[in-house]
């Protein structure tokens, strides 16, 4: 009955129906669009969820005591709810709740140099072949850029690495840091298609392994570093730092330290981007089940502490642009992919771990179509005359590189 109360305020559009375990249905919304049905399989989840459905929803689809009657799944009913929340809470208490979340969010994310590879290790050393099953062929675990909206996947994520090239605006030659460097897909661009000598760093022993097996089977050793080094202990200058969905691992309490790393490791006309997911409503809190599951330590932030982050670290903001539904293209196309390839998933861990992971999925899709949530991209510079006086220079080289690579590919294909 309490989550039935709980329900009927906040849902007022869709059609949601809800059985309980002794069998009862209740209805919920205004009955328009598709109807989607979620059954409780005890007596105690109710209560549950009506107390702390920030955590105990994903919980419980993870043990399944919570499902979804098919055809719909639980994006489906993700959706309903987060559609009529928005960036709201689900009601007073659920204020207080996130305003005592906030006020302990340094603890929560305080990541020393062990704690943040530990934190880091939970989520990226998995069994590498789950991250095989629904990223594109170059592993970027990353929102991509969808330049022309009929992009496949792996067009949209080299159109990132692109559009990112471009703004940081790399000569060959020039030495650049790879900030939470993954896979290596990004340096290994870098480095081919902009001539750069490149150094990626990463807390993540997986990560690290493959990203340097890359390099050695594509010729690059000489080229690229991969290091398995936290960033806060480099000592070298750069020309240019790039750092993609790695800030939002670094936790508020760190940012003052993350910005005035970069600046010192920039040299004195070194350009930087940082490319991080962020919320659009203000500051706020991790939610309870992706600390507890899926990031420890992590926190997407509002743009006003990313802004006073790098004013206090005396570091000049050249350009600011925001991707808003880009990660929610990206994320619906894992996410199919993955249910394509959910029995080998199952295979690899098991049928639990898959609900978890399709609740991640689906929920970061919605919240960015639902809940406030975008990508930033932020170009920072030590002096302020340090690039080109308009952004023309981005698109110019951006199609530059499009065209180098396309003329390299022709070759290719011809046996020049």
């Amino acid at each position: 009955m309490l989550f039935s109360s709980l329900l009927r305020q906040i849902v007022k559009r869709g059609a949601l129906t809800v059985v309980s375990a002794d069998g009862k249905t209740r209805e919920f919304g205004d009955g328009q669009g598709p109807r989607v049905t979620m059954r409780l399989h005890d007596k105690t989840v109710g209560t549950e969820l009506a107390f702390n459905p920030y955590l105990k929803i994903g919980e419980a689809y993870m043990d399944g005591r919570l499902t979804v009657d098919p055809p719909a799944t639980i994006y489906e009913f993700l959706d309903i709810l987060t559609a009529n929340l928005g960036t709201r809470f689900a009601g007073p208490l659920f204020e207080i709740y996130g305003a005592l979340r906030r006020m302990k969010r340094r603890i929560d994310q305080r990541n020393p140099m062990g704690r943040a590879q530990k934190n880091v290790a939970h989520h990226y050393d998995l069994d590498g072949g789950i991250y095989d099953l629904f990223l594109d062929s170059d592993k970027q675990y990353s929102c991509a850029y969808f330049a022309d909206p009929n992009m496949t996947l792996e067009e949209a994520q080299v159109a990132k690495k692109r559009h990112i090239a471009a703004k940081l605006r790399i000569e060959p030659g020039m030495r650049v840091l790879d900030i939470g460097c993954g896979w290596g897909g990004m340096a290994l661009t870098l480095a081919e298609e902009a001539g750069a000598e490149v150094v990626g760093v990463t807390l993540s022993k997986e990560q690290h392994m493959v990203a340097r097996r890359r390099a050695a089977e594509r010729g690059l050793e000489g080229q690229v570093d991969f290091r398995l080094q936290d960033y806060r202990t480099l000592t070298e200058s750069f020309d240019r730092i790039v750092s993609v969905g790695m800030f939002e691992h670094v936790g508020v309490g760190h940012y003052r330290e993350y910005f005035d790393r970069v600046r010192e490791l920039l040299t004195e006309d070194g350009v930087a981007l940082i490319h991080t997911i962020g919320r659009l409503d203000g500051p706020g809190s991790t939610n309870p089940w992706i600390a507890k599951y899926i990031f420890p330590g992590g926190y997407i932030p509002a743009l006003s502490e990313v802004a006073a982050a790098v004013e206090r670290s005396g570091i000049i903001t050249t350009d600011v642009e925001v991707l808003r539904l880009h990660y929610a293209e990206t994320l619906r196309e894992w996410r199919r992919r993955f249910m394509e390839k959910r029995d080998t998933a199952a295979r690899i861990y098991d049928e639990r771990f898959c609900r978890m992971w399709e609740f991640y999925l689906a929920g970061s899709e919605t919240s960015f179509r639902n809940e406030g949530m975008a990508v930033f991209q932020l170009q920072l510079a030590k002096q302020i005359a340090a690039l080109p006086l308009t952004r023309d220079y981005m698109v110019e080289d951006e199609r530059l590189l499009n065209a180098a690579a396309q003329e390299s590919q022709r070759r290719l294909l011809a046996g020049d």
